[in-house]
């Protein structure tokens, strides 16, 4: 009776992860779209330039542009790694998240202030993640 509850479990698992798969590399596409559409705006907006484009708005399509690249990466590299997510990236993320934020919303000191100590802890973060793993080795 175990061996057959063990194939269900693997069955299973193996189903779930083909589906997960799918959805990743569905997703991949979509991002790798996006990250086209947004590399030719940038290129219109730089080379073009037919509209009146702030450098605050450049900043903050360059730094959409990352997101989308970081993204794209971080499912790269789950693949790359075993089908796993690397904690580093997920910061990477959150930290151009959070700058690009402030680019976006900096009529608030004190938001600005709390934005940058978030960065300050994922920075932090990154840095023990790292650390901790040069031990190891």
């Amino acid at each position: 009776m175990l061996p057959t509850v063990h194939k269900c479990a693997d069955l299973i698992a193996r189903v779930l992860q083909a589906v997960l798969n799918v959805g990743l590399l569905s997703l991949a596409v979509i991002l790798m779209v996006f990250l086209g559409r947004e590399t030719f705006h940038l290129a219109h907006v730089l080379f073009i330039q037919s509209e009146q484009v702030t450098k605050y708005q450049l900043v903050e399509g360059l730094l959409v542009w990352f997101l989308y690249f970081e993204f794209i990466a971080l499912i790269v590299k789950y693949f790359q790694s075993g089908y796993h997510f690397p904690l580093r990236y997920f910061v990477y993320i959150g930290i151009t998240a959070i700058v690009r934020l402030i680019i976006i919303d900096h009529d608030s000191a004190g938001d600005v202030l709390l934005h940058a100590g978030a960065i300050l802890l994922l920075v932090i973060t990154l840095w023990l993640c790292n650390s901790a793993r040069l031990r190891r080795e």
